[in-house]
């Protein structure tokens, strides 16, 4: 885990890859809880007989659900101290190259792209690129941005 501490660290890490985090199943459970949760019951995350004959050859993610699994994998990857508290301030450029079947093991590698300077703290622009275990393009690319008082 890399640990960023202070004003300084982030700033001079601004160009680095931070790492990657461990593999993490996206489970049928995990797709049927979020298409309930958020009401995106589509045939092609939720109805396994239909989605086996469709354009995937089963049932994939929802893209957000992907996007949702960001937070708790970059746990792994890297923390910001020495701030007085941080918040998500929204994502830019979001992408999804792939779709992760249901049962694929996804992963998301942290690249620090920028550091500005901003009323009472400081905005990170963070880049996230979840992988597909043994995929050939990524399933979902997005840029964070967080901001710190400090």
């Amino acid at each position: 885990m890399r640990v960023l501490n202070g004003v300084d660290e982030v700033r001079a890490a601004v160009g680095e890859h931070l790492g990657y985090s461990d593999y993490r199943p996206v489970t049928q459970r995990d797709i049927d809880d979020f298409a309930r949760l958020t009401g995106d019951d589509q045939w092609i995350h939720v109805d396994v007989e239909r989605a086996g004959a469709g354009p995937f050859g089963g049932t994939i993610a929802h893209g957000l659900l992907t996007l949702s699994l960001g937070p708790r994998l970059v746990r792994s990857i890297y923390r910001i101290e020495g701030m007085k508290m941080g918040v998500n301030y929204g994502y830019d450029k979001i992408r999804f190259p792939s779709p992760v079947p249901s049962g694929a093991q996804v992963r998301v590698g942290a690249t620090l792209k920028e550091c500005l300077d901003v009323r009472g703290g400081l905005q990170v622009k963070l880049e996230f690129v979840w992988e597909i275990e043994g995929g050939a393009k990524p399933a979902c690319v997005a840029e964070m941005l967080l901001r710190y008082a400090v």
